[in-house]
């Protein structure tokens, strides 16, 4: 049997909520999302940049993201990380920061910049919260009160959503276990809840049984794969160096193993290399 596609694999999120003729359910996912007051959902939505081609699967640096327009101006980033890349927050802000200035040509008044909104949708734990949907914004400390709306960061934290009680009807619970995907009865479930979980769940079906979008998906896994294994491997070697320092400075092998996560064995390696 055919492994079934992740919807959080990036090229797959783009193919179901990134296309022109998927632009339903982008908004249904949006408007779950950002809970916008009764009367004032959106309601169209421009893709931008909805293409993907082989190379950029391939590429362990692309970036797949999702990107959208209002029809009033306002910028949506979504991103999908399968993997903890670290420094989160400073990325969220960092991309929020290159969409909002991007608005601008040289000489263009500030007034004419729009509210600017980054979603990331993580597949791990990452927030000291139990909520499973963070959202911040630029609130003055003592009274609350916003500075203004046009910085807007959500966090979707898919492993909390394990904790809500399934039967809800909050729609953006459901998209969250949608995209967990956790088998194939919870998606039927899922289906029948809702219509544009059902045509999701259709979208993805297709996929899975598309010979050309296989070949990509599979490119996309191995080049996500590559990246994780750069990214821990790079964690891995600062940990080495601290630890070699640890042990120039005569300090306890305990301690080291307390302070740096390595095993026993592999601080006696890194002793022996030293000496």
């Amino acid at each position: 049997m055919t492994k079934r596609m992740n919807p959080i694999v990036d090229f797959v999120f783009k193919r179901i909520f990134g296309t022109e003729e998927n632009k339903d359910l982008l908004l249904s996912f949006l408007n779950a999302t950002l809970k916008p007051e009764e009367g004032s959902q959106l309601k169209e939505i421009t893709l931008v940049d909805p293409h993907i081609n082989a190379d950029q699967v391939g590429d362990k640096a692309s970036i797949l993201d999702v990107r959208a327009k209002t029809k009033t101006g306002e910028q949506i980033n979504i991103e999908v990380q399968l993997h903890n890349k670290y420094d989160m927050e400073k990325r969220s802000l960092y991309y929020w920061a290159k969409m909002y200035e991007g608005q601008l040509a040289e000489g263009e008044p500030y007034r004419d910049l729009k509210k600017t909104v980054t979603i990331s949708i993580i597949d791990f734990e990452y927030l000291p919260t139990d909520s499973y949907h963070s959202v911040f914004r630029l609130r003055e400390d003592e009274e609350g009160f916003v500075l203004t709306d046009d910085l807007e960061i959500h966090f979707l934290e898919l492993p909390k959503v394990a904790g809500v009680h399934q039967e809800t009807s909050d729609l953006l619970v459901k998209w969250m276990l949608f995209l967990k995907a956790e088998s194939k009865t919870k998606l039927e479930e899922l289906a029948m809840s809702e219509p544009t979980i059902r045509k999701a769940v259709n979208v993805l079906e297709f996929l899975n049984q598309d010979k050309e979008a296989r070949k990509l998906y599979e490119m996309r896994e191995m080049a996500l794969k590559d990246e994780a294994n750069m990214i821990q491997g790079a964690k891995e070697e600062g940990k080495a160096e601290v630890a070699r320092k640890m042990l120039a400075k005569g300090m306890d092998v305990s301690l080291i193993v307390e302070l740096t996560g390595l095993s026993v064995e592999e601080i006696e390696k890194l002793k022996q290399q030293i000496h």
